[in-house]
């Protein structure tokens, strides 16, 4: 076992500067999850997944989409989703992470620029690792930096098409992108506008539809839509022109060689997605949970963010820890968020407000936190 020793090198390494990751059961109240509308355990979603079953939905596709795994309750699901997203199509990826490496790695081409948000998801990054454009970051939230990005690039003799990244909602700050600002320097530039709604979907919007709502309809964007938060489920739908859909299908290999997700999951998004439109009570008791959180802890140095994620900055790294192991020894489910996950010097408790969580237990948080801190 030897030949391992660099491995156990630089998981020491790790534990010395107090970055090292562990896997550790859901204990507490939660404060943690992306579970923002408790549809993860929503008696609506698991009757659906019996009555599919019922009906003769299997567990397994089988393979991939191309070859025997293309169930109806995919191409269901696709049509559902693009008629509620209101874009023409859309494809079903087994996760958001996948979606996002096959979008990137493989619609901006040889000769394209891809401009992202500083702080846009690892995904996002990996997928455009794999691409064949010229990448380049714009300051975080700030329209006129993608505007000179992309001025820079063309008096520099660039020639492609410019790509715009970004998410709706950043998942450890809770602060929304000015997607009707980076709309009009898409529309500028002929550029494409990609949005990452991970964390807005189901929670904002009409009917939870996300921030893009108003904006989606352009045949320059693209959204991306994650069935593991709000939605309760898993996977990814990305939408968008059709044509983009089926170059997707012919050339994303994440896509072409991936057994597809379960055809049963596919049942319980479509079921999900009612579920937005029919109970908007959810929405409702999620944003006075919101109110009555930013209230509740503002005295403790926690700055309203007008979402569900309110992150507390307290920048060392072993602090950070430390606060976090004394809320979870309370019984309150909050994580830690360390470098490399955000920029050094910002390690940060990220307190996330989901239906799972009571304004009693926010009430009771707050007075942990003060003992924690």
């Amino acid at each position: 076992m030897g030949g391992l020793q660099d491995y156990r090198d630089q998981l020491e390494h790790l534990a010395s500067i107090d970055r090292i990751r562990s896997l550790r059961p859901r204990v507490g109240i939660d404060f943690a999850s992306n579970d923002y509308l408790a549809l993860g355990a929503a008696p609506r979603l698991a009757e659906a997944v019996r009555e599919a079953m019922t009906r003769g939905v299997p567990v397994g596709s089988g393979g991939s989409r191309l070859l025997r795994g293309n169930d109806p309750e995919h191409e269901l699901i696709e049509a559902e989703a693009a008629a509620f997203f209101g874009s023409q199509s859309a494809l079903y990826f087994s996760s958001g992470f996948a979606a996002n490496i096959a979008l990137f790695a493989t619609l901006p081409q040889r000769g394209d620029l891809v401009v992202h948000d500083a702080l846009i998801h690892a995904s996002a990054l990996d997928g455009m690792r794999m691409g064949r454009a010229e990448v380049t970051s714009a300051a975080h939230n700030d329209p006129d930096g993608f505007d000179d990005a992309i001025k820079c690039w063309r008096s520099a003799g660039g020639m492609g098409r410019a790509w715009i990244a970004v998410e709706s909602l950043y998942s450890m700050d809770g602060d929304r992108a000015p997607l009707v600002d980076l709309a009009k320097v898409a529309a500028a530039h002929d550029a494409m506008l990609v949005i990452d709604e991970a964390h807005a979907s189901g929670v904002f919007g009409r009917d939870g539809r996300g921030l893009a709502d108003a904006i989606h309809d352009a045949d320059n964007v693209v959204t991306l839509h994650t069935c593991g938060k709000a939605l309760g489920c898993e996977g990814a739908l990305l939408c968008g022109p059709e044509v983009l859909r089926d170059f997707l299908v012919n050339r994303a290999r994440p896509f072409i060689f991936s057994t597809a997700p379960s055809p049963l999951m596919a049942s319980a998004v479509r079921e999900a997605l009612r579920i937005l439109v029919d109970e908007p009570e959810r929405r409702a008791a999620l944003w006075q949970l919101v109110e009555h959180a930013e209230r509740k802890l503002a005295p403790l140095g926690i700055a309203p963010t007008g979402s569900q994620i309110l992150p507390l900055i307290i920048g060392d790294d072993g602090a950070t820890m430390r606060a976090a192991a004394a809320l979870q020894a309370a019984g309150f489910d909050v994580r830690g968020i360390r470098p490399p996950t955000v920029p050094a010097g910002t390690s940060r408790l990220r307190i996330s407000l989901t239906l799972n969580a009571k304004e009693a237990d926010v009430n009771a948080l707050a007075d942990a936190l003060k003992v924690a801190l």
